[in-house]
């Protein structure tokens, strides 16, 4: 175990002292060290660390930012696994304006989500380097989670599995009864579904291991869009038949109307006899 006065402590003592010393910003904008931790760069040749990262912040531009993002991915040897960026309507005007015209208001938020995967001896890189796309910073947090046992976990489940394979390829060819061996071979070959699965879960792990997870969750400020749509009831209202036409219309409508309640009169006949009787 290395003293807490050795030489090696020097350099982190000296980071975690400049970024104390560093100014606090006043006003928008984001500094490099407010998305700095000592979580993202302690290391241990005995310990696998598995990173993760997560920030919750405000940009000028989500469009641009998420690009921007992107190419720093790029750049850091990583690569993006999900950008989701979607506009929420809140609230919505319309009146109209003439010509068969309405001007439409929408008030509408940009939010965004991107998850990253980047090198995790980069991850401290990466976040400092994205601080200039942040006008303010509502949220961060930061994790490096032990995972020695969970490989060692991994390790064995393979060894196991990779022994019981060689048991049962020893029992089948020892020979036995027709049944028997069939049942050998049926768990040999389950065995080997046994050592494929510890297989893929161990890269797994080492990936996660390898490359830290970043989830960016961005929002832009509020804006209004301006736009002139067709006013439906105008047109229809100015192109529809004229009064005198309409006044026709509803006059013909109610003659046939006349004409089908004298018919259903007719049809009661028996029932006036009685009356007139």
């Amino acid at each position: 175990a290395r003293l807490p006065g050795s030489p090696g402590d020097a350099a982190p003592r000296a980071e975690r002292q400049q970024r104390l010393d560093a100014p606090v910003p006043q006003g928008p904008g984001v500094t490099a060290s407010q998305l700095a931790s000592d979580v993202l760069v302690q290391t241990d040749p005995q310990r696998r660390f598995i990173r993760t990262a997560a920030a919750q912040f405000q940009a000028k531009d989500a469009s641009r930012t998420a690009l921007a993002t992107e190419d720093e991915v790029a750049k850091q040897g990583g690569f993006v696994v999900d950008n989701d960026i979607q506009a929420q309507v809140q609230r919505m005007q319309s009146r109209p304006i003439g010509n068969g015209k309405r001007l439409e208001l929408a008030e509408y938020r940009l939010q965004g989500e991107l998850t990253v995967r980047v090198p995790s001896e980069r991850t401290q890189v990466f976040l400092r380097a994205i601080a200039a796309q942040m006008e303010f910073l509502d949220r961060r947090n930061f994790t490096a989670r032990d995972a020695q046992f969970e490989l060692l976990r991994q390790q064995l489940a393979r060894q196991r599995a990779q022994d019981q394979q060689q048991e049962l390829g020893d029992a089948v060819q020892a020979g036995g009864k027709l049944g028997d061996k069939a049942d050998a071979i049926q768990a040999r070959g389950e065995a080997r579904s046994s050592r494929d699965e510890a297989v893929i879960a161990q890269k797994e792990f080492e990936d996660r291991v390898a490359f830290s997870t970043i989830t960016l969750s961005l929002r832009q400020d509020v804006q209004v869009r301006s736009s002139e749509r067709v006013d439906v009831d105008a047109v229809f209202r100015d192109n529809g038949p004229g009064f005198f036409s309409q006044l026709g219309d509803a006059l013909a409508v109610g003659w046939r109307g006349g004409q089908q309640i004298v018919v259903a009169l007719a049809t009661l006949w028996p029932l006036w006899l009685v009356v007139l009787a």
